[in-house]
C-alpha cells in the first residue's frame, strides 16, 4: 500500500518537520546500493524563526532526567525520519533500520544510556514493527556533545531500490 509509513506516522500523531539544517560540510544521508547511511543528528525542533533549537540541553543524570533524555532521543528519531524522507523521497522505501550508534551526554556515574536511546528505538518499532524497526545498536556515553545536546545518533538503513 502506497504511503503506508506516512499513514502510520499520522496515527502516531507525528508531523515531520523539515530536516535539521546542516551545521557543517556534510549531507544528511548517502545511499550506497541498498543501504542509506544517515548523518548524526540531535533532538532539535525548528522555532518561530526557523532556527533549530534544543528543547532539552545538558547532561543526563545531572541536568536532565532519563525521561527528558528519552524525549530528546524521540525528537532525534523524528529528525532522522525527516532526513530519510528528504533523501529517499518516500519513507515506504525503508526496508529495515539496521543499526543505530547513539551518543548520550551524561554526568559522572550515569550508567543507563540504553534507557535514553530507547526514545528513538521505541519510535522505530512503533512505526515499522519488530521485523523492520528493531535494530542493532550501541549506546555510548560521552562527556560532551556539540551544542550541549544530550543525545546524538547515526543510522544505517536497508532500503528498497
Amino acid at each position: 500500500m502506497a504511503h503506508e509509513t506516512e499513514r502510520r506516522l499520522k496515527e502516531l500523531g507525528i508531523v515531520l518537520p523539515r530536516p535539521p539544517k546542516a551545521v557543517g560540510n556534510y549531507v544528511p544521508g548517502v545511499v550506497v546500493g541498498n543501504i542509506l547511511y544517515l548523518a548524526g543528528t540531535l533532538g532539535t525542533q525548528p522555532d518561530e524563526n526557523d532556527e533549530d533549537v534544543l528543547p532539552y540541553a545538558g547532561k543526563i543524570g545531572t541536568d536532565l532526567t532519563i525521561e527528558q533524555g528519552y524525549a530528546s532521543a524521540r525528537l532525534m528519531a523524528i529528525n532522522h525520519l525527516a532526513m530519510m524522507k528528504a533523501v529517499l523521497g518516500d519513507l515506504d522505501r525503508v526496508k529495515r533500520i539496521v543499526k543505530m550508534v547513539g551518543y548520550i551526554t551524561c554526568g559522572p556515574g550515569f550508567q543507563l544510556p540504553h534507557l535514553v536511546l530507547n526514545g528513538a528505538s521505541d519510535l522505530y518499532v512503533a512505526l515499522w514493527g519488530e521485523e523492520r524497526g528493531k535494530h542493532a545498536r550501541a549506546a555510548l556515553t560521552q562527556h560532551e556533545l556539540g551544542f550541549n545536546a544530550p543525545v546524538e545518533a547515526e543510522l544505517t538503513i536497508e532500503i528498497y531500490e
